[in-house]
């Protein structure tokens, strides 16, 4: 017996600090101007996507000490946009990073409930932490944390939010005018919370939203990470998006379910995933690859390898032979606590593996940056690419993708003029909203 098709979820990402964006290209706009936030979101939302996602950015990018501008765009805080948003939408959901390393509960819980409201039942919340020591002098715990505390923090953090959410019921709002009682009870609201992290009690004092709280979002992949988005979240961002690497994270956090009570149906798998679209599959691969030079500068390439080598290597060439130099070991040479510096586990034998590449290819350190690092995950035309989204999700190597276009804010327009047509006319994706809130969107289980 066959299995019931699928169908796909979608959500656009608004790039903001990162080199996915072609910043320089004509066709691209402000990053920080409202306007730019609304034609993402609008795209969006006439293409019947599932959500909007705007990640955090609380610091300037920095290496070995310096600011650098090659992907710096700016970037307004996340509650504001995201409120600002829910006036100029109806449906699409609206989703924001929000970090647990350097918030409150309190504070946090408050502003989503908040959006929450605003937006008739349509906010998410991806809870992430952070290791990185630049972004920590910004705020009043300089340093970063060591992981196993990180994800502490985070557990402790989620459940001390959860229970500010659900600290009021439904019923607590009488609204009595002729008895002139606006609360059935004395006393809602109450909280408590006293362990490691955290020592507050008091009142929350937002009422029960639409959705009872926001859609949690998790993007973690180390084997912690991955738990907590098991027991906590209702949805993932992954990023495995290759095809064999995705069915086996699909596999594995779907695996993990179980022992907390859950369903695979309760907790929703979505890559990140760029695209290149063109009139043919040839052309598209010339456009995909035109893009990626763009993406990756000089000084973009150099920027790169220093977290390999863990050196400043501002004095080497990017169009030149890569650095003969060896690495350093450790992980505070170029930006400390960073979670990119940390990302090669073994740093000589990628440096070799980079050089075997480029005596073989004859690549100069900027094409082999290219070469190694991300690049688009789909190319070809909208049929191609709709084929391959839909061969991914009916396969189980995700249940949709989160889409970052290269060009703001006009980079969804082609795709959602095109790809998502062809989505619509196989079944596999809506053509109109039946719910009104993004975990009716999700296809998630309503909370009691």
């Amino acid at each position: 017996m066959s299995r019931p098709t699928k169908q796909i979820h979608l959500a656009a990402h608004f790039p903001g600090v990162n080199n996915t964006t072609v910043w320089a290209d004509p066709a691209a706009g402000s990053q920080i101007e409202f306007d730019s936030f609304v034609h993402l979101a609008r795209t969006a939302e006439r293409a019947r996507f599932d959500f909007f996602f705007l990640a955090e950015g609380l610091r300037l990018r920095e290496q070995n000490g310096r600011i650098h501008d090659l992907d710096v765009m700016g970037r307004p805080d996340t509650f504001t946009v995201l409120a600002a948003l829910a006036a100029v939408t109806e449906h699409l959901g609206l989703a924001g990073t929000i970090n647990s390393t350097f918030n409150e509960p309190y504070e946090v819980a408050r502003q989503f409930a908040s959006l929450d409201h605003l937006s008739a039942g349509r906010a998410a919340w991806n809870v992430v932490t952070s290791w990185d020591a630049f972004t920590g002098e910004n705020f009043r715990r300089g340093g970063y944390l060591a992981e196993s505390d990180r994800y502490e923090r985070a557990r402790s953090f989620l459940s001390t939010a959860l229970e500010l959410f659900d600290s009021w019921r439904r019923d607590e709002v009488l609204a009595d005018a002729s008895a002139g009682r606006f609360l059935r009870e004395p006393g809602p609201g109450a909280f408590a919370r006293h362990d490691a992290f955290f020592d507050i009690e008091g009142h929350f004092n937002v009422p029960r939203s639409p959705q009872g709280r926001p859609v949690i979002f998790q993007a973690g992949d180390s084997d912690a990470g991955r738990e907590f988005a098991a027991a906590s979240a209702d949805a993932i961002f992954s990023r495995h998006s290759a095809f064999e690497a995705g069915q086996e994270f699909y596999a594995d956090i779907k695996g993990r379910l179980a022992k907390y009570g859950r369903s695979p149906r309760d907790l929703v798998v979505l890559p990140a995933a760029t695209f290149v679209l063109a009139d043919t599959d040839a052309e598209a691969r010339e456009r995909a690859a035109l893009i990626r030079r763009q993406q990756v500068s000089g000084a973009t390439a150099i920027m790169y390898a220093e977290q390999l080598w863990n050196r400043d290597l501002t004095s080497f060439d990017p169009d030149g032979p890569l650095p003969s130099v060896d690495p350093l070991p450790g992980e505070n040479t170029v930006s400390k606590g960073r979670a990119s510096v940390r990302m090669f586990d073994d740093r000589v034998a990628t440096v070799r593996a980079w050089r075997e590449l480029a005596e073989a290819k004859k690549l100069s350190l900027r094409e082999v940056v290219i070469e190694v690092s991300g690049r688009q995950q789909f190319v070809g035309s909208p049929h191609t690419v709709a084929q391959t989204i839909n061969h991914f999700v009916q396969s189980d190597a995700s249940d949709g993708f989160i889409l970052v276009p290269h060009i703001t804010p006009g980079g969804l327009d082609e795709f959602a003029d095109t790809v998502v047509l062809l989505l619509q006319e196989w079944g596999v994706f809506r053509t109109e909203y039946t719910g009104s809130t993004l975990r009716e969107h999700l296809g998630l289980t309503p909370l009691d």
